[in-house]
C-alpha cells in the first residue's frame, strides 16, 4: 500500500450552521491553481445540515477532511485549533465559511515561503460588500507592494492588519512559540496576530490578492458577525479585554516599544468604530459605554492621541469627561469637516470646543481648535454645522424642512443669509434656494420645501443614493457642507417619474439627509440595465434615443 502524499498547505475551513455558504467555500479552495493540499472543515457544532454537507463535499474530494466539535464554543478559536492538532502539512492557511480564496491564493503564498526561510507570508485582502458588490481593498497601504520584513518593527502600522487570514503560516512557527488561537473570547485575531507580529523573525507580503472577505454591514443582529454588533455592550467589554491581554503580551515579550503605535491602532481603528455610532446611542447607553472604556482610555500613551486627527481627539476628551450630550455632536459628521455648534476663546487667547473653557490642562490640551484657524480659514473650507430640526411631508413628493445653521466662528455677515439646497441626481443638478434668518449671534434657521420630483433624471433612469448639501454665499464667495438629518423619523416614499423615491436619515456615518431612486416599470426592466451595460458612444447616443422614446412610460 503506498504511503498518501503529504500535502504542502493545509486549508481549514471553520463553519457554525452555514450549510447554504459552505460549498462555496470549499470550492474555492478545491479550484486552487496548487493543488497538493489538504481541506479541514472544522465544524463548531452545527445544528443545521452543516455536517451533512461537510460528509457529501468530502465523498466528493479525498483531500478534504471533516472533523466536529462534540460542543458548540461560541467563536473561531476552537475550531482552528483543533484542526491545528490533524493538520497534516508544514503550511497553514485559515478560511471562514463565508468567504474565499482566489485561485491563485496558496500558489502565490507558497511560492513566497519557498523564496526565503517565514515565518508567515501574506497578502491582499479584497473586501467585498453583499448588498452592492464593491469590492475594496482591506488596508491597501499595507499591501500595495511586495517586500518581506525582518519583524514587526521594521513597519508597525501593520499592528492594522489584524486579521489571521489573508496569511500562510509556517506549522514550525506556530509550534516553537506554542502559539494558538485565545479560546472563550472574541477579537481573537487581534490577539493572535499581534502575538504572530511580534515572535515572527522574519516575514513576507505579497500584493495579490489571497482572500475574498464578504461583508455584510446591515446584516440582521442575529447573523451580524462580531464587528457589526457594536449596540452591544459586551461586545465593547470583550475589544477592551482583548486590548489589555495584548499590551500585557507586548509588556512581557519585550515589545514594550510597540505599546504606542499599537495604541495608536486601538483609537484610529478599535474605538473608531464605536465613534460614527454614538449619536445614535441614548443617554444610559453612552454612560455604561464611558464606564467600560474610560478607565482603559486612560492607560494609553499620550503621543498615540497626538497622532489622532483633532476631531477624533475632542470626541475622546468629551468621553473621558463625561459630556455625553456633547459626544453626541461631535461624533456627528466625524471626518467630514463638520462644526462644532459653538466655540470659546479662552482668557489664553486659545479657542475651545463647546461653550466654555476645559477645566483640565489635559482637556485645554485636547479641545483646543486654535491651530484649525475657525476665524481666518478661506471661506470655501470655512465652518458650518447644517441640522435639520423638522421635517414634515409636503404636497406630492415632497418635504419641508426646518433648518438650522451654526456659524461658531461668526463667519456670516450680520442678518438674513443667502442659502440654498443642492442635490445631484445623475448628472443633473436640482437647486432650491432659501433664506436663513438670525436667531441669535452664530445661529440662523430657516425653511425650504425639497421637491426632488423636479430633478431633472437621466432618461435612462438613476438608481442611487445622494445627500443634499447646503450652499452658503457670503460676498461672492461659496461655501458648501453636510445636512444632518434628525437621528431618526420613518422614512418618507413617494413616486416620482419612472422612480420610486425614499427620504430617509442616514442612519449611519456622517448621518446625513439620504434620497434614493429606484427605477420602476420599463425603466427598471429595460433602459436603465441596458444602458448600463452598454459602452461606445454610438451604442449610448442610440440608447438614450431609445430612451427618450419611452420616457414617458414606467
Amino acid at each position: 500500500m503506498s504511503t498518501p502524499q503529504v500535502p504542502d498547505v493545509t486549508v481549514t475551513v471553520i463553519v457554525h450552521n452555514d450549510a447554504e455558504r459552505l460549498p462555496r467555500a470549499v470550492e474555492s479552495v478545491r479550484r486552487q491553481t496548487h493543488r497538493n493540499l489538504e481541506i479541514v472543515i472544522s465544524d463548531d457544532h452545527s445544528t443545521d445540515d452543516t455536517p451533512l454537507v461537510a460528509t457529501a463535499l468530502a465523498a466528493r474530494d479525498r483531500r478534504i477532511r471533516c472533523l466536529r466539535l462534540p460542543e458548540n464554543s461560541g467563536g473561531c478559536s476552537a475550531p482552528r485549533n483543533r484542526a491545528l492538532e490533524i493538520a497534516r502539512a508544514p503550511y497553514l492557511m485559515f478560511l471562514d465559511s463565508d468567504d474565499e480564496l482566489p485561485e491563485g491564493a496558496v500558489a502565490a503564498l507558497l511560492a513566497a515561503h519557498r523564496e526565503r526561510d517565514l515565518d508567515f507570508a501574506m497578502g491582499a485582502v479584497r473586501r467585498i460588500r453583499v448588498d452592492t458588490g464593491r469590492r475594496s481593498t482591506w488596508m491597501p497601504h499595507l499591501v500595495r507592494e511586495r517586500r518581506t520584513l525582518d519583524g514587526i518593527e521594521a513597519d508597525p502600522r501593520l499592528f492594522f492588519e489584524h486579521l489571521s487570514t489573508g496569511k500562510m503560516y509556517a506549522r514550525a512557527f506556530l509550534d516553537r512559540h506554542d502559539l494558538r488561537f485565545p479560546e472563550g473570547i472574541h477579537y481573537e485575531d487581534q490577539l493572535f496576530s499581534a502575538q504572530a507580529y511580534c515572535l515572527a523573525k522574519r516575514f513576507t507580503i505579497v500584493p495579490e490578492p489571497v482572500y475574498l472577505w464578504y461583508v455584510a454591514p446591515y446584516a440582521g443582529s442575529d447573523a451580524a458577525s462580531i464587528s457589526n454588533q457594536r449596540h452591544l455592550l459586551t461586545n465593547v467589554r470583550d475589544r477592551i479585554h482583548v486590548q489589555r491581554l495584548i499590551d500585557a503580551f507586548l509588556a512581557e515579550s519585550g515589545h514594550g516599544a510597540l505599546r504606542e503605535d499599537k495604541d495608536h491602532k486601538f483609537l484610529k481603528h478599535d474605538f473608531r468604530m464605536y465613534a460614527g455610532d454614538l449619536p445614535y446611542r441614548d443617554e444610559e447607553w453612552l454612560a455604561a459605554f464611558a464606564d467600560l472604556v474610560n478607565p482603559y482610555l486612560e492607560t494609553l500613551s499620550p503621543g498615540a492621541y497626538a497622532r489622532l486627527p483633532r476631531a477624533e481627539r475632542v470626541v475622546l476628551q468629551l468621553l473621558r469627561d463625561r459630556r455625553l450630550t456633547e459626544v453626541r455632536w461631535a461624533a456627528r459628521g466625524l471626518g467630514h469637516g463638520v462644526a462644532p455648534r459653538e466655540l470659546t476663546t479662552g482668557p489664553d487667547g486659545r479657542t475651545y470646543w463647546g461653550g466654555r473653557v476645559p477645566g483640565s490642562a489635559g482637556a485645554r490640551r485636547e479641545l483646543d481648535l486654535t491651530e484649525l484657524d475657525p476665524a481666518t480659514r478661506p471661506f470655501s473650507v470655512a465652518w458650518f454645522r447644517h441640522e435639520i430640526t423638522g421635517i414634515t411631508r409636503g404636497p406630492g413628493a415632497s418635504v419641508d424642512l426646518t433648518v438650522r445653521t451654526y456659524d461658531p466662528a461668526l463667519r456670516l455677515l450680520v442678518g438674513p443669509q443667502r442659502a440654498s439646497l443642492i442635490v445631484s441626481p445623475g448628472r443633473r443638478r436640482l437647486t432650491v434656494p432659501f433664506r436663513l434668518s438670525p436667531v441669535r449671534p452664530g445661529v440662523f434657521e430657516g425653511r425650504v420645501r425639497l421637491a426632488p420630483a423636479a430633478a431633472r433624471l437621466p432618461l435612462s433612469g438613476f438608481a442611487g443614493v445622494r445627500h443634499p448639501l447646503v450652499r452658503l454665499v457670503c460676498r461672492g464667495r461659496a461655501n458648501r457642507g453636510l445636512l444632518l438629518a434628525p437621528p431618526a423619523f420613518p422614512p418618507l416614499t413617494a413616486r416620482v417619474p419612472r422612480h420610486r423615491l425614499t427620504i430617509e436619515p442616514e442612519g449611519h456615518g456622517p448621518g446625513r439627509l439620504q434620497l434614493r431612486w429606484q427605477p420602476t416599470g420599463l425603466t427598471a426592466n429595460v433602459l436603465h440595465p441596458t444602458t448600463h451595460r452598454l459602452t461606445g458612444p454610438r451604442i449610448r447616443r442610440a440608447a438614450r434615443l431609445a430612451a427618450s422614446v419611452f420616457s414617458s412610460s414606467g
